[in-house]
C-alpha cells in the first residue's frame, strides 16, 4: 500500500503544488483586474508550470540515466507528457499576441535549463542571476499573459502590480535560498551567499513595505484587498524570519509554495 508520505512527495516532486501556486496567482490577477472567467489561460499556466518545472528539474537526470529511471521519475515523465498535450491544447485557445509573448517566457525557461552556447553554463548557473529570471518568469506567466489575453489596457495599475508580483516572488525565492544555503554551489552567488542570512532576511522584510504600500497608489483599490495583503505580508514575514538551513524540505516545497494559494483563498473567503 502506498503511504501518505509517498503520495505527498510525488505531489511535490511532480511540481503539481507549485503549479497550483501559479494557478492561484493567475486567478488573483483575474480578480484584481475584473477579468471574467478565463479558464484556458489559467489551465495553460497550470499545465505549463508542470511541464516547465519538471523539465528544469529532471531533464539532465532523465538524459543521463534514461535506462535506470526509477518508477517515480517515470510517472513524473508521463504526467509531464500529458501536461504538454494539455499545454498545446490550451495554447491554441489563447489570443495570438498572448501566444507570441508566451514564447518569450518559454525561451527564458529553455535558457534557464539549457546552455545557450556549447561548453557554456545555462542561465541557472549564472552567478547572481537565477532569482531574477525565475521572478521575471512568474510575473510574466501570472500577470502579463492573463492581462494581454484579456485585452486589459496596460495602464499605471498594471505596472504597480508587476512590481508587487515581482517583490512577492522574489521574497518567496529568498526563503528557498536561505534553506538551500548549505547545498547551493558557492559560484551561484545567491543573495544569502553574497550578503549573509541576516541581511537577506532584512532585505526581504524591507521589500514587504513597498509591496503593501503600492496598493494605495492604484486608481481603484479595494478595502478588502488591503486586509488580505496585510495578512499575506505578516505570513510571509514570519516565514522569512524563521527560515534557516536546518528546516525540513517541506518548509519551502510545501508551506512556502502554499503562500500564493493561501493569498488567493483569502480573497475567495473575503
Amino acid at each position: 500500500m502506498v503511504s501518505f508520505k509517498k503520495i505527498v512527495d510525488f505531489y511535490l516532486r511532480s511540481s503539481i503544488h507549485v503549479a497550483l501556486s501559479v494557478y492561484a496567482l493567475v486567478r488573483m490577477t483575474h480578480f484584481m483586474f475584473n477579468i471574467s472567467e478565463d479558464a484556458p489561460m489559467a489551465n495553460f499556466a497550470f499545465l505549463g508550470t508542470i511541464v516547465g518545472y519538471n523539465f528544469v528539474k529532471y531533464d539532465a537526470l532523465a538524459r543521463a540515466k534514461k535506462n535506470q529511471m526509477r518508477t517515480e521519475l517515470k510517472l513524473i515523465a508521463i504526467l509531464s507528457l500529458f501536461s504538454l498535450f494539455g499545454v498545446g491544447y490550451y495554447f491554441f485557445q489563447l489570443q495570438l499576441h498572448t501566444q507570441i509573448v508566451s514564447l518569450v517566457f518559454l525561451t527564458l525557461t529553455l535558457l534557464y535549463t539549457l546552455p545557450a552556447f556549447p561548453n557554456r553554463k545555462n542561465a541557472r548557473n549564472w552567478a547572481g542571476v537565477k532569482i531574477y529570471i525565475v521572478a521575471l518568469c512568474w510575473v510574466g506567466v501570472t500577470l502579463v499573459l492573463p492581462l494581454i489575453n484579456a485585452g486589459v489596457p496596460l495602464e499605471a495599475d498594471y505596472y504597480l502590480k508587476c512590481i508587487q508580483r515581482f517583490i512577492l516572488v522574489f521574497n518567496l525565492i529568498l526563503v528557498f535560498e536561505i534553506i538551500d544555503l548549505s547545498n547551493d554551489d558557492p559560484h551561484l552567488q545567491t543573495v544569502p551567499q553574497q550578503i549573509g542570512v541576516k541581511n537577506t532576511k532584512m532585505v526581504g522584510l524591507l521589500l514587504l513595505i513597498p509591496f503593501y504600500l503600492l496598493e494605495f497608489l492604484k486608481h481603484h483599490f479595494i478595502q478588502e484587498q488591503l486586509i488580505v495583503n496585510a495578512v499575506l505580508v505578516l505570513v510571509l514575514a514570519l516565514f522569512l524570519v524563521f527560515a534557516n538551513e536546518k528546516r525540513s524540505k517541506y518548509y519551502t516545497s510545501f508551506w512556502v509554495e502554499s503562500i500564493p494559494i493561501f493569498w488567493w483563498l483569502l480573497l475567495v473567503f473575503f
